[in-house]
C-alpha cells in the first residue's frame, strides 16, 4: 500500500493493490462449488425438472450479474463519470464470470427438452402458434445466437475491462478515450442480446406468452441486483481496509442512491408490463399473470410488491440510511435475495402451478452457483488492484468528495 498513485495539492492517495483472499473464505467458496454439483446431479436423477428449473433460474441470474457489471463501467466510460472512479473496479470484477456463465450455457442444453415445450416436435406439430415460432424457436438457432451473444460479450469484456487494468500501470488517458470510442457500440449490442436472451431463456418458457417489456423488465433486476451486489463488496473491501482513503461516506451515498432509483425504476417496468396486459385483457398475454395470482404464487407476486419495492424503497429513502454501512449492506443483502425471488417467480410456475418449491435442490443448486460467481469475482481482484489507480479521474472522485 506504499505506492503513491496521485496526488491532489499536498494529499496523496496510496496505491491499495490486489485482494488478499483469505483462505477461509476460498476454502467455502470451493465447498459451495461442490455442495451444488452434488445437489445437481442428485436432483437430476430424483426430480429432473425441479433440477434443471433451478440450474436455469440461477445461470439467469448470475449471469445477468456478470454482464451488468460490465454495463455499470461502460455508463461511467460513456459518460466520463467521476464519483464512481474508486468503485467502478468491483463491477469490473463480475464480468471475469462470463467464460463461466457461457460453459452454464452449453450444460443447459442438456436441459432443454426438460423446460422448454418448444423443443418437443409432438408439441409443435398442430399447434399454429408454435408452428409459426419454429423458424425462430428451435434448437440449433437457439444455441447458436446465445453462445454467439456469449463470446462478443467476452470479447467485449476483455478489450474494456483490459484497457482499464492496462491503465493501472501506464496512467495513460488513452485508455478511457479508447474506451469511451467502444463503449457505444458495446451498449447498443447489449440492449439487443440480453433482450434476446431474456426471450430466450425465460420468456420461451411459455412459447404462447410474449411480452415486448419483458427484456427491459429483466434488465431492471440486472442493474437491481448489479448495484446492491457492487455496494456490498465495496463496503467489505473498506471495512478490510483496501479501501481506507478513498471510498467515503459520499461514494456510498452516490451507490445507495442508485440502488434507491432502481428500486423504484424496477416498480415501474414491472407495473407498466402488468397494466397493459391486464387492461389489453387479451387471454393469452394475461395467462401469464393469472396462475402467478393463485395458489401459493399469489404470496410470491405479493412479496415482489411489498419486498423487492417498498421494503428497499423505505429503508433507503432516508439521508443517513444511505450512509450508513449497516443499513446498506443489509438492504443489499435482502434486494439480491429478492431478484433471487423474482427470477423464482419467472421460471418455476411453468412446471409447478401449485406454488414455489424452494427446497434441497433449490438451496443446493444456488449455493452451487454462489460458489463459482464468488470464486471468479475473489480470482479477479487478487489479480488485479481493487481500484482502478490509473483512471484519470480517481483524485477529482476522492478529494471532491472530501470537500
Amino acid at each position: 500500500m506504499a505506492a503513491m498513485v496521485h496526488s491532489h495539492g499536498n494529499q496523496e492517495l496510496k496505491n491499495p493493490g490486489p485482494f488478499q483472499t483469505p483462505a477461509g473464505i476460498k476454502t467455502s467458496l470451493y465447498a459451495l462449488i461442490g455442495v451444488g454439483l452434488a445437489t445437481f446431479v442428485a436432483a437430476v436423477m430424483t426430480h429432473p425438472t425441479r433440477a434443471w428449473a433451478s440450474f436455469l433460474m440461477n445461470h439467469f441470474y448470475f449471469m445477468s450479474i456478470a454482464i451488468g457489471g460490465l454495463f455499470f463501467a461502460a455508463i461511467q466510460w460513456l459518460t466520463g463519470a467521476m464519483w464512481s472512479a474508486p468503485v467502478r473496479r468491483v463491477s469490473e470484477s463480475f464480468t471475469a464470470y462470463l467464460p463461466i456463465a457461457l460453459l452454464m450455457f452449453v450444460v443447459l442444453y442438456f436441459g432443454l427438452h426438460e423446460l422448454y415445450p418448444w423443443t418437443h416436435a409432438d408439441h409443435v406439430k398442430g399447434d399454429v402458434v408454435l408452428e409459426g415460432k419454429a423458424g425462430y424457436l428451435n434448437i440449433a438457432f437457439f444455441m447458436i445466437r446465445n453462445i454467439v451473444a456469449f463470446g462478443i460479450w467476452i470479447l467485449f469484456a476483455k478489450k474494456l475491462i483490459g484497457n482499464s487494468i492496462a491503465q493501472d500501470q501506464t496512467r495513460d488517458v488513452r485508455f478511457t478515450l479508447n474506451n469511451r470510442t467502444w463503449v457505444p457500440g458495446f451498449l447498443i449490442f447489449f440492449a439487443l442480446t440480453f433482450t434476446m436472451t431474456s426471450f430466450d431463456q425465460l420468456m420461451s418458457l411459455d412459447p404462447h406468452w410474449f411480452s415486448t417489456m419483458f427484456g427491459v423488465y429483466c434488465f431492471a433486476g440486472l442493474f437491481y441486483s448489479v448495484l446492491a451486489l457492487t455496494c456490498i463488496i465495496v463496503i467489505y473491501l473498506k471495512k478490510q481496509g483496501y479501501l481506507e482513503g478513498l471510498v467515503n461516506d459520499n461514494h456510498l451515498h452516490d451507490l445507495g442512491k442508485f440502488m434507491f432509483a432502481f428500486t423504484v425504476f424496477w416498480a415501474y417496468i414491472g407495473f407498466s408490463q402488468f397494466l397493459l396486459i391486464w387492461y389489453a385483457n387479451l387471454p393469452e398475454e394475461t395467462s401469464y399473470y393469472l396462475h402467478r395470482f393463485e395458489s401459493g404464487w399469489f404470496y410470491v407476486s405479493l412479496f415482489l410488491l411489498i419486498g423487492k419495492f417498498l421494503v428497499p424503497f423505505f429503508l433507503l429513502l432516508p439521508r443517513d440510511a444511505k450512509r450508513c454501512q449497516k443499513t446498506l449492506v443489509g438492504v443489499g443483502i435482502f434486494m439480491l435475495v429478492a431478484q433471487w425471488i423474482d427470477d423464482l417467480w419467472m421460471v418455476q410456475p411453468e412446471f409447478f402451478k401449485e406454488g414455489p418449491q424452494v427446497g434441497w435442490i433449490e438451496i443446493g443448486v444456488t449455493l452451487g452457483f454462489i460458489g463459482l460467481f464468488g470464486t471468479m469475482v475473489a480470482r479477479f481482484l487478487a489479480k488485479n488492484n481493487v481500484v482502478a489507480i490509473g483512471d484519470p479521474n480517481l483524485a477529482e472522485s476522492v478529494f471532491h468528495h472530501h470537500q
